[in-house]
């Protein structure tokens, strides 16, 4: 078995979607023995964790499965390999810097950020 890496695109649409488009890009670690069985099981992924429901404003939200962005196959795992990179511009750099300070005093101080279940 070879281990791969996914990104897998959701759109999530909140009421009418008269709102700015949202969407969320999840990586995934997906265990397949080629490439074409692990896009296969990260586009299953994807279409199973659709969802509907309904926020505490009783808008109606969706998660669409968009599709299977990226796969990558890993050769091995290696401590501090890089995983995913995204440049992100902002309009205020002070405020995206102290963002990313408050979100690493968080983890030091809470322990992780968060617990990844894989299944």
């Amino acid at each position: 078995m070879n281990w791969y890496l996914s990104k897998i695109v959701f759109r999530i649409i909140c009421g009418e979607g008269d709102h700015t488009a949202q969407f969320d890009e999840q990586l995934r670690l997906i265990s397949a023995s080629d490439e074409c069985e692990a896009f296969a099981k990260a586009t299953a992924i994807g279409q199973s964790e659709q969802d509907d429901f309904y926020n505490h404003e009783q808008q109606l939200v969706q998660w669409k499965f968009i599709n299977v962005a990226e796969l990558y196959r890993l050769s091995g795992l290696l401590d501090g390999a890089e995983m995913y990179s995204r440049i992100q511009e902002s309009d205020d750099a002070e405020a995206y810097i102290d963002a990313t300070h408050r979100r690493a005093e968080h983890i030091r101080s809470t322990g992780t950020h968060k617990i990844l279940r894989l299944l």
